[in-house]
């Protein structure tokens, strides 16, 4: 693993995922930016997790986009750990640090990468508890690790990266996928997709770049969508799924590329927070559902509110995309 051996902490914990013999469906709940809520309507929040709590049979991994709170403070960390209670040890869970979630004080987004209140209510090592944590860029943090899954014989590997991650953690990201070239490779990170189905660049609104750790460099050096697409993603012959948040606007999106090793890349983008447009004040609870089931080789997406009690059915937000089992 080169020079970042000694930065990976293996653990021993195993992890059963419950798993329906005649399924042939990996089900993902994608977890949207939730600052809004934690911090206007945290009942919201808590009732995302209570339904997932009570429908974890049919859960296999939840993936949380980042921006787990607005203000980066000890209070929403508390109340962000006390909601993942319903899910804790019940079904699998990966977070990827938004911007909103490290920085020097309050309100200082990702004017540095100071993540210990992150890493403070989640600690790496009661993580380990209840999701299979295999390993961590940076020893007992959060930040960047990997897990990996079982389901119906495919193996997955979910890849959490932080919000623009620094060149030495892609290095690191290339070594661990490189390691693991029998699974199907799940990509979670903050910002990277885009609005108008494109991926993030330096044209765009919110790139990490234009953040204070936009002006780190060397193995510090920040990258967005484009850069991780290029350094990391097209690399490879086994990355499947891409999902983000982070970008206002219309806060969908959605991108198939092919790298150049020939196997395609389904890429998602999904924010329903306040101050993206027909959201309000981000009160709504929308989740994405994402099943995948190689056998009739799509990908199914559906967006539900558990507060709400509703689906959106909008072409963005309810779609079917067809897959190639084989890749």
């Amino acid at each position: 693993m080169g020079q970042y051996l000694n930065y990976i902490v293996f653990t021993l914990v195993t992890f059963t995922v419950s798993i329906d013999l005649q399924s042939q469906t990996l089900r993902l709940v994608v977890v949207p930016d939730t600052q809004s809520a934690l911090e206007s309507c945290p009942e919201i929040m808590e009732k995302q997790f209570y339904w997932m709590g009570d429908n974890t049979s049919d859960i296999d991994f939840i993936l949380h986009v980042g921006d787990v709170t607005q203000s980066n403070t000890p209070a929403e960390w508390a109340l962000a750990w006390k909601y993942f209670e319903p899910v804790r040890g019940k079904v699998p869970y990966a977070i990827s640090l938004g911007n909103h979630d490290f920085g020097s004080g309050r309100d200082k987004y990702a004017d540095n990468r100071d993540s210990r209140l992150a890493n403070k209510y989640f600690p790496l090592e009661k993580l380990k508890d209840h999701t299979p944590v295999r390993g961590a860029f940076e020893e007992g943090k959060i930040d960047n690790i990997y897990h990996t899954v079982e389901k119906e014989g495919v193996s997955w590997l979910v890849l959490a990266l932080e919000f623009g991650p620094r060149d030495a953690v892609i290095s690191w990201a290339n070594e661990v996928v490189a390691d693991h070239p029998e699974h199907k490779v799940i990509l979670l990170t903050h910002a990277y997709m885009y609005v108008g189905d494109k991926r993030m660049d330096r044209g765009a609104d919110w790139n990490p770049h234009n953040y204070g750790i936009g002006k780190l460099s060397g193995e510090e050096a920040t990258n967005d969508g484009e850069e991780i697409w290029e350094k990391l993603v097209n690399v490879h012959d086994n990355f499947f799924m891409v999902f983000s948040g982070h970008v206002l606007h219309e806060g969908v999106g959605r991108l198939i590329s092919e790298t150049k090793q020939g196997n395609k890349v389904y890429q998602f983008l999904a924010n329903y927070q306040r101050g993206v447009k027909g959201y309000g004040e981000g009160c709504n609870g929308y989740l994405r559902l994402v099943d995948v089931d190689l056998a009739r080789e799509k990908i199914s997406i559906k967006t539900y509110s558990p507060w709400l009690e509703e689906y959106l059915d909008d072409p963005n937000n309810q779609f079917e995309i067809k897959i190639n089992k084989q890749q």
